[in-house]
């Protein structure tokens, strides 16, 4: 942008390169410093198995500062070790059904930290139009060691078919029993054609595999234009509809009718180094 009025004939060049500095045009500024803390802290040893039949030393706490998106590396095929989240300290206020959710990262996954990951997806589960719209329902994101109905599970495309138990695919997310599955590959990189940002697609699918958990099953575009239900398979085709990823709208379910559409589930991709 240039400065106000112009510059006379013959102005001195000095003065016209202090102007420009005081306008703070074409100059550009100084990159300001990488906060305090900005490399994670590694995690202790240990493992988790998706079955519970292991735990990890202590769960990971707290958010470490960041002075910018870090890539995300994983490989294909990883080893079902987990890191887990720590809980919540109280859960939410209410009489609505509690159910308690543990949050896993698999240990292959480079880059995402799991108290980033859980504070996401509690973020997404608490959110307003989210599935404790209207205090029926209340969740309570708690750590390793103690009862919990589900978890959410980021895991390498392999792993994603070890433990959703259907037709190995490594492409989708699911949900199995108690074991909410998020691929990570689509964590990473969403779907093609979505029309929506990376961050509306991640709030999606994680409503929508716990929405199966919570017992709702596939539901189809109502109407050309119109938001689709969170309970459409929206990683495999909007069918007319737009993104959409909150299961209330306007304080109310939002739904369409039930069914699914014979899509075709995408190749695999390969790991992805970070």
């Amino acid at each position: 942008m240039a400065t106000k009025g112009s510059a006379r004939r013959g102005r001195p060049v000095t003065a016209l390169l202090m102007a420009a500095w005081l306008s703070g045009c074409g100059i550009p500024a100084a990159a300001p410093p990488s906060p305090a803390g900005s490399t994670a802290t590694p995690a202790p040893a240990g493992s988790d198995r998706a079955d519970g039949s292991a735990q990890p030393v202590g769960p990971v706490a707290g958010t470490p500062a960041r002075s910018g998106p870090a890539p995300v590396g994983y490989p294909a095929d990883g080893t079902n070790r987990w890191q887990v989240a720590a809980g919540e300290p109280a859960a939410p206020r209410g009489t609505g059904r509690l159910l308690r959710y543990r949050v896993a990262v698999e240990r292959d996954i480079r880059g995402l930290p799991v108290a980033e990951f859980a504070a996401e997806v509690s973020a997404t589960l608490t959110a307003p139009q989210g599935w404790t719209t209207g205090g029926a329902l209340r969740l309570w994101r708690v750590g390793p060691g103690g009862p919990a109905d589900f978890t959410v599970h980021l895991a390498t495309p392999g792993t994603r078919d070890e433990l959703c138990g259907d037709a190995a695919d490594g492409y989708t997310s699911c949900r199995n029993g108690d074991r909410v599955v998020i691929n990570v590959a689509r964590w990473v990189k969403g779907v093609p054609g979505y029309g929506a940002d990376l961050a509306v697609y991640r709030r999606y699918v994680v409503n929508h595999e716990v929405g199966h958990r919570l017992g709702h099953g596939h539901e189809r575009c109502p109407g050309r234009g119109r938001p689709a239900p969170v309970m459409q398979q929206q990683t495999l085709g909007l069918h007319g509809c737009t993104a959409n990823a909150s299961p209330y709208r306007d304080g109310r379910r939002y739904s369409g009718p039930p069914g699914a559409y014979a899509d075709r589930v995408p190749p695999p991709e390969p790991g992805r180094r970070a």
